[in-house]
């Protein structure tokens, strides 16, 4: 490969990886089992692998197990998307007391390997930047990797672990059916590629019945096994303030999980009956009660306590942020604001920005009777977002009191103008990268 330059940052990389392919998505193994051939398959030389797939909880169930592998004492690899402010983001190495993200030096010195290889093949984005993370984790020593899909699951670039550890599926909702299809079944059908011969399947409990049959059916005509079903071969259930988990190995009596919301029980207990069928089930019970207590997520349900956008907001006015987006997202995320109403009650106020991609109207509708106002705002960078009216004007449609504001900052900026008896409680939501560009104006990056 020719000199570019004496240095060239992960951003300009990416950016000339955008021309390799001219489809941002297109579902496919070949190109990159190409490339990872070509590598030296470091997909095979991984530490165990547990991948997860799923519409929502994913990167839940991931922090939880990361979080109780760490209080374990064991290194762990994690690699998920999409991020949040800086791709680093997505590739997190293993090392005792705790990961680390990926160094720009190093990031920059496994993409400049990657595209040297492929030679300027077509490979899209998310494919070439996947094989340069399997490079990475194969040539850094850990005890486990947590591997992420990025979309679907069967034709993931993700998706060439013949054997992992464990594969989980978490809640399957509507999302994506330009690529997934349009029903529950076509969608679990898709989630459910990650299912191996053989290896353990941990079907999280599904919130819909076509679903969970769909995932049932398709791992026994795989062969995956043992099968591990929601309320079946698990359980989890909220009892006094705690976590009640039980299987066939025990039952746990843990502390309520520190992510807030009801679903992350599911996720929690999800988590822990992956670690399980992977083989992690020597840990004494301390390191399931400091995993669920140490958990971290940032853009979930985070509160920012913090940083530059609370000083802007009026005092005493709580924030709130998470990428949620599509139906069911936003269904477990207005569950959550109903239970901080029903321990203070306070005006709930959205400010969201939304893709034209996601359906804005069951997302606002879960909201409707719950939130006082939508101040609608745009998404910057995003050509796919939605104006900031067109995203007033859904919400307007499912009976939400709406108006626009230019930017996060001035729809706080705003409240100061609105009379209440007392302070409200704000949630930024409708998209990840509404997520992420608020952590960067906040100060808040994720660590």
């Amino acid at each position: 490969m020719g000199v570019r330059g004496a240095y060239e940052s992960s951003d300009a990389l990416i950016a000339r990886f955008l021309a390799l392919h001219p489809k941002t998505i297109d579902l496919s193994l070949g190109r990159i089992q190409r490339l990872l051939g070509q590598l030296g398959n470091p997909e095979r030389r991984l530490p165990p692998v547990i991948h997860v797939a799923g519409t929502n909880g994913k990167g839940s169930t991931i922090a939880f197990m990361r979080a109780i592998l760490e209080s374990a004492g064991l290194a762990v690899h994690v690699y998920t998307s999409p991020h949040l402010v800086r791709f680093h983001e997505r590739i997190r190495l293993g090392k005792f007391g705790g990961g680390r993200y990926v160094s720009e030096e190093r990031l920059v010195e496994a993409f400049r390997r990657c595209e040297a290889v492929n030679a300027g093949e077509p490979i899209t984005v998310f494919e070439i930047t996947t094989a340069a993370a399997l490079l990475i984790f194969s040539e850094e020593p850990a005890d486990v990797l947590l591997l992420e899909v990025g979309l679907g699951g069967r034709f993931d670039a993700t998706n060439v672990i013949d054997r992992p550890a464990a594969a989980v599926v978490t809640p399957i909702g509507h999302d994506h059916a330009e690529y997934l299809g349009t029903t529950l079944k076509a969608i679990a059908g898709e989630k459910a590629g990650i299912f191996k011969r053989g290896c353990p399947a941990v079907i999280a409990p599904q919130d819909y019945l076509e679903a969970d049959q769909a995932l049932r059916d398709a791992a026994e005509r795989i062969g995956a096994a043992p099968l591990f079903v929601g309320q079946q071969d698990f359980s989890v259930h909220e009892e006094g303030g705690r976590l009640v988990y039980q299987d066939e190995k025990g039952l746990l009596d843990l502390p309520r999980p520190k992510l807030i919301g009801r679903h992350q029980f599911t996720n929690a207990g999800t988590a822990i009956a992956a670690l399980r069928a992977a083989g992690f089930e020597q840990f004494e019970a301390q390191a399931f009660e400091a995993g669920l207590t140490r958990a971290e997520w940032p853009g979930r349900l985070q509160r920012l306590n913090r940083g530059r956008l609370p000083e802007i907001a009026p005092q005493g006015c709580e924030i709130w942020l998470d990428g949620g987006h599509n139906p069911d997202g936003g269904r477990v995320l207005a569950a959550a604001m109903a239970d901080q109403s029903e321990r203070s009650d306070a005006p709930l106020v959205l400010i969201a920005g939304m893709l034209g991609t996601k359906d804005s109207g069951a997302f606002f509708k879960n909201f409707s009777g719950l939130a006082r106002e939508v101040i609608a705002v745009p998404i910057s960078g995003q050509i796919a977002a939605r104006p900031a009216e067109e995203v007033a004007s859904i919400a307007a449609g499912v009976g939400l009191t709406t108006s626009t504001a230019a930017s996060v900052e001035s729809a706080l900026a705003s409240l100061h103008n609105y009379v209440w008896d007392r302070p409200p409680r704000v949630l930024i939501c409708g998209s990840l990268y509404l997520a992420g560009e608020v952590l960067a104006a906040n100060g808040t990056l994720p660590e």
